[in-house]
């Protein structure tokens, strides 16, 4: 199948701001996502390299951001 890969990494980074958790002073997320949308992410400098034994996977900075932001654009409530 034929599809967008850049929503895929969108929603995929909105959904680890919902499975994110505060460990240590940085913010993880569970990586039990796609590998290849894991990778574009981590090329792209929005998580650490997602390679290795761990369950989570570190957000940098600026993903922790996009991340929060995303998730608010696709599914925040309007009051």
């Amino acid at each position: 199948m034929d599809y967008d890969q850049s929503k895929v990494d969108e929603m995929t980074l909105a959904l680890m701001f919902l499975t994110s958790f505060p460990e240590h002073g940085i913010t993880r997320s569970w990586k039990g996502y796609d590998w290849d949308a894991l990778g574009r992410l981590h090329a792209a400098g929005l998580i650490q390299d997602p390679v290795g034994k761990a369950k989570s996977v570190v957000l940098t900075e600026e993903g922790e951001k996009r991340s929060r932001e995303l998730f608010q654009k696709h599914f925040a409530r309007s009051v």
